[in-house]
């Protein structure tokens, strides 16, 4: 069985550092790569935290050493605190400043995984870089494809989506092709000693931390009101930077509706402080955008067509739709308005399983 997730030649074995992260999956990828004989170097990386917060990085990188020590492969240490404070967390923070919505994760895949990490690794030697990622590499027509995960439900390609040929070149996804209880039991095969270990929930620096209390030490959160569309005034919210437009959760509601029926945030007035909601399936429908501009466009695969399908969030279902220009903006239109358009978030275009590329939502249209 091809446990490696990838088609690319790998009989010319070369030197592989493997990201450690103290979980599971970055341990079972470590143990596959040395079980095909490639001279594997675990490596923790130690992201930014806070000091404020209570710190988490300590445990995952004794857990990571633990590991290193099971499989008796070299393990290194790296500080990449000033390189995740500035490429992740002050990016972050920007985004929700500007009342949008970013994705830490794609930010520290394209900074600091998929970036220092193996500029890093490029100058200690390795020939390769692999993560315990859940995606596939193949090759096709003379390049190299990223795919979705033979498990569905752990696939990460929508993380992924920055990564260019280059990177791909030199970027291994062990656990790629496994379901997630294949991945266990080779834990347990390994005896790896986080066979048991839980997966790790949310963003890593965060911890046990909420994102609504992490941002309120950095941004000024003014509570407001909470408005249907037709202005009047029907609870209060803590702030707009926690909302994301589709949410149903998270403000408060005082005035219900006689039938009880959840509302959507529709839209977010900056200069009231207002939080737009509606229960009203037809209007949220009507209020929907079709359309949207698209700004930090990356292409693995460019489409040779125009009508493709696309994620506007994780484990979102794939949506139908077709590529223009607005301008010298490349723009996607969707085949049915779409609720949910969250301005600075991603979204991934799909050829089948096939992972083209994707953008940030930078404009509704």
């Amino acid at each position: 069985m091809n446990t490696s997730g990838t088609k690319k030649n790998i009989s010319d074995k070369g030197r592989v550092f493997v990201g450690l992260s103290g979980g599971v999956d970055s341990a079972v990828s470590a143990a596959l790569l040395k079980e095909q004989g490639y001279d594997v170097t675990g490596v923790f990386i130690k992201a930014w935290q806070p000091d404020w917060m209570v710190c988490t990085w300590r445990e995952e990188r004794r857990d990571a050493m633990r590991v290193a020590l099971a499989l008796d492969i070299p393990f290194l240490f790296l500080d990449m605190e000033k390189e995740y404070k500035q490429g992740v967390v002050d990016k972050m923070i920007a985004e929700y400043k500007a009342n949008r919505t970013p994705n830490p994760d794609v930010l520290c895949n394209r900074e600091i995984k998929f970036g220092s990490f193996w500029n890093k690794a490029k100058e200690l030697g390795a020939d390769f870089i692999a993560t315990g990622h859940y995606a596939k590499v193949f090759s096709k027509q003379h390049s190299l494809a990223l795919y979705e995960s033979k498990d569905k439900e752990k696939d990460q390609s929508y993380f992924l989506w920055t990564l260019t040929q280059e990177d791909l070149e030199h970027t291994l996804f062990p656990v790629g092709g496994l379901e997630k209880k294949d991945v266990r039991e080779l834990a347990k095969k390994f005896k790896l000693p986080v066979a048991e270990k839980k997966d790790s929930q949310g963003i890593c620096f965060l911890g046990d931390v909420s994102m609504e209390d992490f941002l309120s030490h950095y941004i000024d959160i003014k509570p407001g009101k909470v408005v249907n569309t037709d202005g009047q005034v029907i609870g209060t919210h803590k702030g707009l930077p926690f909302y994301t437009i589709g949410e149903r959760h998270g403000f408060e509601v005082t005035k219900k509706s006689a039938d009880s029926s959840p509302f959507y945030i529709v839209a977010k007035d900056v200069k009231t402080n207002a939080l737009v909601v509606s229960n009203d399936i037809a209007e949220i429908k009507d209020l929907s955008p079709q359309k949207v501009v698209l700004k930090n466009v990356n292409w693995i695969h460019e489409p040779l067509v125009p009508e493709l399908t696309a994620r506007i969030r994780y484990h979102g279902g794939k949506l139908p739709c077709k590529l223009s220009l607005e301008g010298k903006k490349l723009a996607v239109e969707f085949t049915n308005p779409v609720r949910g358009l969250a301005l600075g978030q991603s979204i991934v275009f799909y050829s089948d399983e096939e992972c083209l590329g994707g953008a940030v939502m930078d404009r509704l249209y």
